[in-house]
């Protein structure tokens, strides 16, 4: 993917009316008009935001008589969480170096709790922390 294509992707992903178009047209081709039904702004705005995802080669128009149906065009989408999923390789080795980490950091935290604390009367050699001779 060219950098000017992943640019186009992820500015025309950047705008919610956009993705929500996109996620309607992901269920199948509609016209322009019964896109704009669920959005609180003109159809001239919509037909705008179309026109982003145009250039981005995210949707594409048709033409049959006098319907125009809009598609989802998904090629710049895969492309594009492909260049996503080469940094999610890199968030995932950096979060199992952590979790390594993390283990031996708290490895001796845990056996020194596990292990008995001796009595420091028993273990007195000369007696003098409980005051009596060793006999």
């Amino acid at each position: 993917m060219h950098a000017d294509q992943l640019t186009a992707t992820f500015s025309a992903l950047a705008d919610p009316t956009r993705r929500a178009i996109l996620a309607r047209l992901a269920k199948g081709e509609t016209t322009v008009n019964e896109l704009a039904a669920p959005f609180a702004i003109s159809l001239p705005a919509v037909s705008r935001h179309l026109k982003v995802l145009e250039k981005a080669g995210l949707v594409a128009k048709s033409r049959t008589a006098q319907w125009r149906p809009c598609r989802l065009e998904a090629g710049p989408l895969k492309e594009a969480a492909g260049w996503i999923a080469h940094y999610r390789r890199y968030w995932d080795d950096s979060f199992d170096r952590l979790d390594a980490y993390l283990a031996e950091v708290q490895a001796p935290k845990t056996r020194a709790k596990a292990k008995p604390r001796s009595n420091p009367q028993s273990n007195s050699a000369t007696g003098a922390k409980t005051g009596k001779a060793k006999s």
